[in-house]
């Protein structure tokens, strides 16, 4: 029996570039877990623990807050800013009242800041009131979500129950048992210590943050190990700001598994679930725009493997929302211009977390182009029409039809045929591409006439042919992906150099970017 290809990804790859999404979520640099996972892990190795306790600290490094848009849209609603929220509390020991009281208070006013006077203080009264009930609420989610993620990420029972320990304390105080002591596993200690670390001292300093974290000693961590970790700080954190990618993803607990096609798709489910559960009213929302721009695919006549890709990318393709605050996303008013600063930066965002490794870079460039417009009205780059992907373009067209049929909380929800006619509309002005926008519509349930022949008098197959040869394949290569002999795939390729007048593979390859119908990777 042969085994099923691999997507060309590694399990801990794309755990590494999830966590990069988590980072922006929390308002933490991107790559801040991948530092911390390489400074828990040297501090592992310091006290001498065993590989597997160093496995357990690598995924909890790079996964200790991929549940943390559980509830988000609560933490909004309490303190305006969540993500700015998320990067006060990183600074504070939540364990000693005042500093935790001091965080709630600057934040309950600021939330309450546009109010009048009464308006204000009565609005504070109750988020005071509301905060104690409310943070065990959304902390505990987040432990929970962190969980059931991991588990659907195929990672271990041990890893899972970690994930869920992610705000226990030494000193029993934490969240969302009350774990004390040793009860609390070791890599959750290891892992929230050498986070705290990293943040405290990129906010304070080298001397500032080690007598913080010294002053935390038996409380938040267990006795003596920052004691150690100052004791050995210059050589723990050696050469941490010039390790990168390849050296954290050294320290991946063998064996290394490339996932499987099944295993990748399932891994961008849940990443889609991850950035959709931010808000209520983006539940669902990537799945959605997936399997309308998967099926559209197929209609305009992509590649078998291109049109997975594509799939993939709408699952993944408002990843780069993590790092939007969620009051942005849940405005019931216009946006003004520091709000639309931020959501134009999401699918760079996106591109950026997707950048590694190559099998993932292939789907950012698609992500990055989900907003881009034809006539170059679009964002982030404002990029026109010949410069985008045959992908990038359906992927507009889907994301933009099923945005407009779902409820906004500044709008209701269109019907199907009111979005059709925008559609059809922005089409005809050039916004969005023509052909896409028939493919999705098809696919989406709508009586459209597809015109793949109109370019050049191109035939379905003939297309995929060209975007074959685009891609670098051979007649061999070209003949497997798509089920024919390799004489069919010459006589094919003949026909295309005479329809659209070349001589050369060059000649057609340029062809193919000047129309949008080339995918890069």
């Amino acid at each position: 029996m042969t085994a099923e290809p691999t997507s060309g990804v590694r399990s801990g790859e794309f755990i590494m570039a999830l966590s990069q999404a988590a980072d922006l979520a929390v308002g933490q640099p991107v790559e801040f877990a991948l530092k911390s996972c390489m400074l828990a892990t040297r501090l592992g190795r310091m006290l001498s623990l065993g590989t597997e306790t160093l496995g357990e600290i690598f995924y909890q490094s790079l996964l200790r807050y991929i549940g943390c848009n559980a509830e988000t849209h609560a933490m909004a609603a309490l303190f305006d800013d969540e993500i700015d929220f998320r990067r006060g509390f990183a600074l504070i020991d939540p364990g000693r009242a005042s500093e935790m009281a001091g965080l709630v208070f600057t934040f309950l006013r600021r939330a309450n800041s546009n109010s009048g006077m009464l308006e204000m203080v009565l609005g504070m009264a109750r988020g005071l009131i509301s905060s104690k009930g409310a943070s065990a609420e959304i902390l505990s989610g987040h432990c929970e979500v962190a969980e059931r993620l991991a588990q659907r990420l195929g990672l271990s029972v041990s890893v899972q129950r970690n994930l869920g320990q992610l705000y226990e304390r030494w000193d029993g105080r934490g969240m969302p048992e009350g774990l004390k002591g040793e009860a609390v596993s070791q890599a959750v200690r290891i892992v929230s210590f050498a986070q705290d670390a990293i943040v405290l001292e990129a906010a304070f300093g080298a001397e500032a943050a080690r007598a913080k974290l010294i002053s935390r000693s038996g409380t938040a961590y267990e006795p003596g190990l920052a004691e150690k970790y100052v004791g050995n700080a210059d050589a723990l954190t050696a050469g941490m700001d010039a390790a990168g990618w390849e050296e954290v993803l050294a320290l991946e607990p063998e064996p290394h598994i490339f996932l499987t096609g099944e295993q990748f798709d399932a891994a961008c489910l849940a990443a889609a679930d991850f950035i959709d559960l931010k808000t209520p009213w983006s539940i669902g929302h990537s799945r959605a725009v997936a399997v309308l721009a998967g099926e559209a695919a197929r209609r305009f006549g992509l590649l078998k493997a291109d049109a997975d890709d594509l799939f993939r990318a709408g699952l993944l393709h408002d990843i780069g929302q993590a790092a939007v605050p969620a009051r942005i996303l849940m405005k019931q008013g216009a946006f003004n211009d520091s709000d639309w600063e931020q959501m134009r930066l999401h699918p760079y965002h996106g591109g950026r977390v997707l950048a590694r490794p190559a099998a993932l870079a292939r789907l950012g460039v698609i992500v990055s182009q989900h907003h881009e417009r034809g006539d170059g009205s679009g964002y982030h780059r404002g990029a026109r029409g010949p410069t985008l992907s045959a992908q990038g373009k359906i992927l507009a067209a889907a994301e933009a039809y099923q945005n407009k049929i779902e409820p906004r909380p500044h709008r209701a929800a269109l019907s199907k045929e009111a979005a059709s006619t925008v559609l059809k509309r922005e089409a005809r002005e050039g916004r969005l591409d023509s052909e896409a926008v028939a493919a999705v519509l098809a696919a989406a349930g709508h009586a459209v006439q597809l015109r793949r022949e109109s370019l050049a008098g191109l035939t379905v197959r003939e297309l995929d042919v060209l975007r074959a040869i685009a891609k670098g394949q051979s007649m061999k290569e070209c003949a497997r992906a798509m089920g024919i002999s390799p004489k069919t795939v010459d006589n094919h390729t003949q026909s295309v150099y005479s329809k659209i007048g070349v001589k050369t593979r060059g000649g057609a390859t340029l062809y193919a970017i000047e129309h949008g119908l080339y995918a890069s990777g």
